[in-house]
């Protein structure tokens, strides 16, 4: 009997035990179900979020406190988002372009046009704007494909500010964020209104230069097209140009140029050189910034290009000489001399550093069926209230920067 009730008793221990293991497991699952739903509550759990790693490589970036840069008023977290065509082994072309929060919704027609690598830095000048900038980030690696593949995002802000995760009071933000195209809506709204280099936050300056060096640095061993964020390139433009035939530089480093141009209704972005022919005939298109500074771009030398046979394959058109103050968009190796980051907000910064190609020795090629295309006609009204300060000031500083140039490259025979 004594036995009898001793095994009774080991018996219920052992039930008691296997129970308790079993509570520990279901508790340990539910925990781990709830922090996964502490992010899926995000977007209301109706939508699958990207896998883990997407999610730790954000956390890990913010958790590390970015870096400050040379002039230390700036922080930067590289590599927001990365995406996958880092890895690859044959050379491509990557579109480097920046953006403030009011236009980061001009990524999704850059991305469907591109369909390729694209790197990009953000800029977000106060706390309120880092919180949102982070926010629509993860928004963006959860719900957009396309931009987890292919984008690599940056953010930069000013070094008194610091990011971090998103965290479940944020709810309200993505409440209506169920599919990507309700992320570029959002974006959309966030921008409307917005003037380009109009800062809400006190004693913020954008810092165009170094935001465009930040995006150029993961470029690596392909070439790169450096664009404004509202500019849309031709259809086809990647892949035509990585089809086009390598000739040699005869000694001398070049750049191949993309002629831009301006629309008037953004509807109807032209894909290829027939259709902007057909635009620039009614008045829709013109040469980019020809309102406001016809010099700016007149060495592209745009009548012979609107000239040129149509069709056939892309190839180098005709060669050009730099002359002051162009400031040309082009396809570039990623050895081509860094931007001037001391130029901030409006003026002179693409030209400093088209000034010092030249200095350098650099050829401008332009090519046959690549083009550009602005957002809108660039018009004086469209501009914010300080850009003619800001263009004295840099006016001053590009001064300065031509005789530094004097001195970086003292056998060079050109000046700008």
């Amino acid at each position: 009997m004594q036995c009898s009730c001793f095994q009774v008793l080991v018996a219920a221990l052992a039930l008691v035990a296997g129970l308790q293991l079993l509570y520990l497991a279901l508790l340990s699952g539910l925990h781990g179900q709830d922090q996964r739903s502490h992010y899926a509550e995000l977007f209301q759990g109706r939508r699958s979020l990207p896998s883990d790693g997407h999610k730790e490589r954000l956390k890990q970036v913010l958790a590390s406190g970015g870096r400050l840069d040379a002039s230390r008023q700036y922080r930067i977290y590289q590599d927001m988002l990365r995406g996958t065509w880092d890895g690859e082994h044959s050379q491509d072309v990557v579109l480097v372009t920046h953006t403030s929060l009011s236009n980061l919704h001009h990524t999704q027609q850059l991305v469907e046009r591109w369909r390729g690598p694209l790197s990009m830095a953000l800029f977000a000048p106060g706390p309120a704007e880092v919180h949102l900038a982070t926010v629509m980030i993860y928004a963006l690696a959860a719900l957009c494909a396309p931009i987890r593949h292919l984008v690599r995002l940056h953010l930069v802000c000013q070094a008194d500010q610091v990011a971090a995760f998103p965290e479940l009071e944020d709810h309200d933000e993505f409440a209506r964020l169920q599919a990507c195209g309700d992320v570029f809506t959002k974006l959309a709204r966030v921008g409307a209104g917005q003037r380009n280099y109009a800062m809400d936050v006190v004693n913020a300056s954008y810092p165009n230069n170094l935001l465009r060096n930040v995006a150029r640095r993961v470029v690596g061993g392909h070439w790169m097209l450096v664009v404004d964020v509202d500019m849309v390139p031709s259809e086809g433009l990647r892949e035509a140009f990585l089809a086009l035939p390598r000739v040699a530089d005869e000694g001398m480093p070049r750049v191949l140029v993309v002629p831009a141009f301006e629309i008037r209704h953004t509807r109807r972005i032209p894909g290829t050189k027939i259709e902007l022919l057909q635009l620039y005939q009614v008045g829709e298109i013109r040469p980019f910034y020809e309102e406001l500074c016809p010099r700016c771009q007149a060495p592209t030398n745009y009548s012979h290009w609107l000239n040129l046979p149509v069709g056939g394959p892309l190839h180098v058109a005709y060669e050009v000489e730099w002359r002051d103050p162009w400031e040309p968009f082009y396809i570039g190796a990623s050895s081509v001399p860094n931007y001037d980051e001391r130029f901030k907000q409006y003026g002179f910064n693409r030209i400093s550093q088209a000034c010092e190609l030249h200095m350098a020795g650099y050829r401008f090629s332009v090519l046959s069926n690549a083009f550009l295309v602005h957002k809108g006609f660039k018009v004086a009204s469209d501009f914010h209230a300080q850009k003619d300060a800001e263009n004295q000031r840099n006016k001053v500083l590009f001064r300065q920067f031509k005789q530094e140039l004097k001195i970086r490259y003292p056998t060079s025979s050109r000046r700008c």
